[in-house]
């Protein structure tokens, strides 16, 4: 059960009414507070490190820095954080994704309330949580194929690579990613000749069509 002590948590998505939700449900029990918000990943990582949280609540697809490379982040430093992430994509690779970043637990945003409880109480317990659905795609592909899946182009990127490519599909120029990311642009351009060798693309427009492919950007009409 939840200690005595409260769970601190931070919540990471980008839609305000999504996060006032989650707070109303978590703020109606004892055991639990909310010490900060983010609208993105990058945000949300740089929150981790400030608070050291007990639980991230963290969606995926956000501007800036997706959840899962967030969840990497505020993992390599803050490795007691557990996350928890929240989504509506229930596919296999999305929780794979999210289980090698160091995701404690997956819940999809259609379940009911009481599930949310049952996960943050498990990741307490420092089990891991994954939502029914979840559990049954999950298990269903690995009934399919119980071996090692060969790794995906997306994943032969570097985390750097990743995060090059999200703000680049989101218009980002070349100067304004080596100030997001704190870097020269001699840098960002080296990472994108890189990310483009690696995946075979070598135009922006095959790069944004990837990256929604991938979810590392939402178009209109996609569920994040």
């Amino acid at each position: 059960m939840i200690p005595a002590k409260p769970l601190r948590i931070v919540l990471v998505d980008d839609h305000t009414l999504v996060r006032a939700g989650i707070r109303t449900l978590l703020e109606g029990r004892t055991g639990v507070q909310i010490v900060a918000e983010a609208e993105n990943g990058r945000d949300g990582a740089a929150l981790a490190k400030t608070h050291a949280p007990d639980i991230v609540i963290m969606d995926i697809s956000m501007r800036e820095l997706n959840g899962i490379d967030a969840t990497a982040q505020i993992l390599a430093q803050a490795p007691r954080t557990r996350v928890l992430i929240l989504s509506m994509h229930s596919a296999e690779e999305f929780v794979r994704r999210a289980l090698r970043a160091g995701a404690s637990g997956y819940l999809v945003k259609d379940s009911v309330p009481q599930e949310l409880n049952l996960a943050i109480e498990a990741l307490a317990r420092g089990e891991i949580y994954l939502s029914s659905r979840v559990s049954r795609h999950l298990v269903t592909a690995l009934a399919a194929d119980p071996g090692e899946r060969a790794e995906s182009s997306l994943e032969s990127l570097t985390p750097r690579q990743r995060e090059v490519l999200q703000l680049i599909a989101e218009g980002r120029s070349t100067k304004e990613i080596a100030s997001v990311l704190d870097v020269s642009i001699k840098t960002v351009e080296t990472h994108r000749a890189a990310l483009m060798a690696r995946l075979g693309i070598f135009d922006v427009a095959g790069l944004v069509v990837y990256a929604a492919r991938n979810h590392l950007i939402s178009l209109d009409g996609d569920p994040d």
